[in-house]
């Protein structure tokens, strides 16, 4: 009871983000007709994907001494495994334990890597560039602020984003899972508050405006140090 006598309501705590990614593929919550391992149209729809990659190789192609590139939640590795070959080393880093399991039956390389990790928890692996492809927007403020704690760590963030066209608020909280900000009319922009993602330099390398008013998914690159 509250003070006035009243029931107080029992307020549920957030499912954790491991069991939310859990459900998102054991029950195709992102859609997929042949596999529950799908991560949805914005890692299988040509319109989407090839763009990214296109500008992704030219980067990562640009360095004589190839990079090591960390892939902070990889999905079902639909784009990942396209930009593998330019790569000194590839790490590829999701939640769910059974999808890392997939991928590693499913692609092979000599210089590839799978691991099962929650980036907002563990220790990240070590490299030269991250790339984070539409994850952030999944997670809540919290999540966001200590994985971006570590990403000082790395030269170069390639972040991928959906986000709403024009002018928005960005960075209004959510519950990690399934859904984003874009019901809030907000989306991720690690250099505005509570984030203040302290970088070098910026540079926008792709942005791919979606039919029917659902947004823009935009990629930027961001040089650390």
């Amino acid at each position: 009871m509250d003070k006035k006598g009243k029931a107080s309501k029992k307020i549920k705590p957030p499912w954790p983000t491991k069991a939310a990614m859990e459900q998102v593929y054991s029950m195709n919550l992102w859609g997929g007709k042949t596999s529950h391992f799908y991560s949805g149209t914005g890692s299988h729809d040509p319109e989407i994907v090839n763009p990214y990659v296109k500008v992704v190789t030219a980067f990562l192609t640009a360095f004589e001494t190839p990079l090591v590139v960390c892939d902070l939640g990889c999905g079902d590795f639909n784009v990942g495994k396209a930009l593998v070959k330019h790569t000194k080393q590839f790490v590829a880093v999701d939640i769910v334990a059974d999808l890392i399991a997939r991928n590693k039956e499913q692609f092979q390389a000599e210089h590839l890597e799978f691991q099962c990790l929650d980036i907002a928890k563990d220790d990240l692996p070590s490299g030269d560039c991250v790339l984070l492809r539409q994850v952030l927007q999944h997670l809540s403020n919290a999540e966001i602020q200590q994985i971006a704690s570590n990403l000082a760590a790395f030269k170069y963030v390639i972040l991928t984003e959906h986000v709403p066209q024009g002018e928005f608020t960005p960075n209004k909280d959510i519950i990690s899972g399934q859904g984003t900000r874009l019901k809030k009319q907000s989306g991720v922009n690690l250099l505005a508050p509570p984030f203040d993602f302290k970088i070098k330099e910026e540079k926008q390398l792709v942005s791919v405006v979606l039919d029917n008013d659902r947004g823009v998914i935009v990629t930027t690159l961001y040089t650390v140090f």
